[in-house]
């Protein structure tokens, strides 16, 4: 974990955002993320939004984002499905034939990378672009999975098992639907969503960031995916990673900086020093007794997060969930 003398927003050129549990949930606008984006926007810092989901058009993102008060443009979006348009584009001649087995997000990035989107295997094409998209069928996935195995290179835009649920139980994402074509063909894809580095190297490349940072609320993509990267990362708590997954992630998902909410971008982060046998965070100061964790002080529990996540990652090896529940318990987050 590293400190800030000064806001986030001045020290990075690029903030690479994350959508669903950052700046929205579902269609519903996440408490005091338009503000923090436009803040930060007038502070100089450039703006990119970078999801794995590879069923919208970046104009349809775009118009998602100004209707949760979050001004963008289609080229300020950055999605899965174009990382694995360019994927492709590197890898075959112009005027290939793919398979789309996905919606039009990845059938419009297929086409604008100069390749021809197909939804048949007849004619032998020559890969398999896989997207999320809800109206998947059957047909569309055997005409997918006898393609691969006649040859077709096979790419898929995320791995996300899951995606959000909105109220309920989380839904089947990309991820699980990749397993059907891999399973019926013994054929692995090529995966270019987040934490793989394709859609990095993509977000970078579009917007021409020296030092970007990434935004992001789960460890297992956004966080992971910086670390792939070698970017630097803000974790939010706004959505689906809770503190206590934070202080028990191994070393490739462990954030830059923590922060509530996307003010994290407008502030200074404190450092996190050395004291005593302790790790000191302004007036709070967490140290391992024996098989627990403490964290004594007062003032901006983030700060004791943040002294406690430094005793907790002293260590390569995941800190027991058990050994940190009572010091978490005592920040009252």
């Amino acid at each position: 974990m590293k400190g800030s003398d000064r806001p986030l927003s001045e020290v990075y050129d690029v903030a690479l955002l994350d959508l669903d549990g950052v700046v929205y949930i579902g269609r519903r606008p996440v408490p005091a993320a338009a503000e923090s984006l436009a803040k930060a926007r007038a502070a100089g810092q450039r703006l990119a939004f970078v999801t794995n989901n590879a069923s919208r058009t970046p104009s349809a993102v775009a118009a998602l984002l100004g209707d949760v008060g979050v001004p963008a443009e289609a080229e300020d979006v950055v999605t899965s499905a174009q990382a694995a348009a360019r994927l492709l584009a590197e890898r075959l001649p112009a005027g290939s034939e793919v398979l789309v087995v996905g919606g039009m997000g990845l059938r419009h990035a297929v086409y604008a990378h100069g390749l021809r989107p197909v939804s048949t295997a007849a004619g032998r094409p020559a890969a398999v672009a896989q997207g999320y998209y809800p109206d998947i069928g059957y047909g569309l996935l055997s005409e997918g999975a006898q393609a691969v195995s006649m040859g077709a290179l096979f790419v898929g835009s995320n791995g996300d098992l899951t995606i959000p649920g909105g109220d309920g139980p989380p839904h089947p994402g990309n991820g699980s639907l990749l397993r059907v074509i891999s399973s019926a063909t013994g054929v692995e894809p090529i995966v270019t969503g987040k934490p793989e580095r394709p859609l990095h190297q993509e977000s970078v490349l579009r917007t021409g960031a020296l030092r970007p940072l990434v935004v992001g609320d789960r460890l297992d993509t956004d966080i992971e995916g910086a670390h792939n990267g070698g970017a630097d990362s803000l974790l939010v708590f706004t959505g689906v990673t809770d503190p206590l997954q934070v202080l028990t992630a191994p070393p490739n998902r462990r954030p830059t900086y923590l922060a509530a909410d996307l003010t994290g971008l407008l502030a200074a982060h404190p450092e996190v020093h050395r004291e005593g046998g302790g790790h000191r965070c302004r007036d709070w100061t967490a140290r391992r007794d024996g098989a627990a964790f403490t964290v004594t002080g007062s003032g901006d529990p983030y700060d004791g997060l943040r002294a406690l996540a430094s005793a907790a990652w002293e260590s390569d090896t995941p800190a027991p969930a058990a050994a940190l529940a009572g010091a978490l318990e005592s920040l009252s987050l």
